[in-house]
């Protein structure tokens, strides 16, 4: 996906040029990092579709991973209020810190609900690779009928310690529940965000009627 952003609707003249720029998980709303860009720098990420900026240190553009690999593919990018700030939703191709860390600001920082985006992709991922010995894998292997099987079966438990359970009991049967119906859902070229993009279309008609 690359970005429809027009840099000349950007107040490049407010910061000298140089406009700070918030990275963040396109998926799970965490925030990778903090960098700035030129002109120049934009339209190198609007063209190559991996995230570049310019590097104040080097004074040159600088792509992230250029040297690591870990580079940042571009999503979308947006302009605040005031055209002076821009908001770069990237996928990380490893983590995004020198340090090793997913987040420059550590890996404490991802919202509660974006493990279930990290979820997702991995469950998308072992969809894809099948890695032996996965009982992800094996899941797959078994075929849609025996997926569907494990939600239903699931499901009754999840809905038995609701009512007979402790809640440790309860998030426990919650969470495996969870994790078969987004196996199942891959299993159909499905994820979890089409469940949430479903989930905030009913809302929006409920708010209109």
């Amino acid at each position: 996906m690359k970005s429809t952003l027009d840099p000349a609707r950007l107040d490049w003249p407010k910061g000298d040029g140089l406009l700070p720029v918030i990275v963040q998980h396109w998926l799970t709303g965490e925030v990778l990092m903090l960098g700035y860009m030129n002109a120049e720098a934009l339209a190198a990420t609007q063209s190559s579709g991996h995230v570049t900026f310019f590097s104040r240190s080097k004074q040159r553009l600088w792509m992230k991973g250029e040297t690591s690999g870990h580079v940042l593919v571009l999503k979308s990018a947006r302009m605040d209020c005031d055209a002076d700030t821009l908001l770069v939703q990237a996928e990380p191709h490893g983590p995004t810190c020198h340090t090793g860390t997913r987040s420059c600001f550590g890996d404490a920082v991802q919202p509660p609900l974006g493990f279930l985006a990290e979820l997702d992709a991995l469950i998308a991922q072992r969809h894809e690779q099948r890695p032996a010995g996965s009982y992800t894998t094996q899941l797959f292997e078994g075929g849609i009928r025996r997926m569907a099987q494990k939600v239903g079966e699931e499901g009754v438990e999840t809905a038995l310690a609701a009512v007979a359970q402790d809640d440790e009991a309860l998030l426990g049967e919650a969470a495996d529940l969870v994790y078969h119906l987004t196996v199942a859902l891959r299993a159909r070229g499905l994820g979890l965000a089409d469940v949430a993009a479903v989930l905030a279309k009913r809302h929006g008609a409920s708010r209109s009627s």
